[in-house]
């Protein structure tokens, strides 16, 4: 069984950073792609940033330039750092993983940014 443990979320001002990590449970090189979602109060679950098995990367459009998806074969874990984090980042953030048409989601990590 697949596991996904999210770590790094936490409170943090306005203009500050934080990098999330994603430690899977076994290689990750059996992963078709890693991502990351994010899911705001009252709001749906939305994809901020995502990491294929060659290394090609995507963003939404509100984080290109401040969020960076990087991931550590050796390690088995993807990481998501976010700079210059807003107000508008808060939420919890889940890692998600695909394998074929099976993915799997970790339990989530908040991130608060004060204004």
């Amino acid at each position: 069984q697949v596991q996904l443990v999210e770590s790094g979320g936490g409170l943090v001002q306005a203009g500050g950073s934080l990098r999330l990590s994603c430690a899977a449970s076994g290689s990750i090189f059996s992963f078709n792609a890693m991502g990351w979602y994010r899911q705001a109060p009252g709001r749906q679950r939305d994809l901020v940033a995502s990491i294929a098995g060659g290394g090609t990367t995507t963003y939404a459009l509100s984080v290109k330039g401040r969020f960076t998806i990087s991931r550590d074969n050796a390690k088995n874990t993807v990481y998501l750092q976010m700079n210059n984090l807003n107000p508008e980042d808060t939420g919890v953030y889940y890692c998600r993983a695909n394998r074929g048409i099976a993915f799997y989601w970790g339990q989530g990590t908040q991130v608060t940014v004060s204004s």
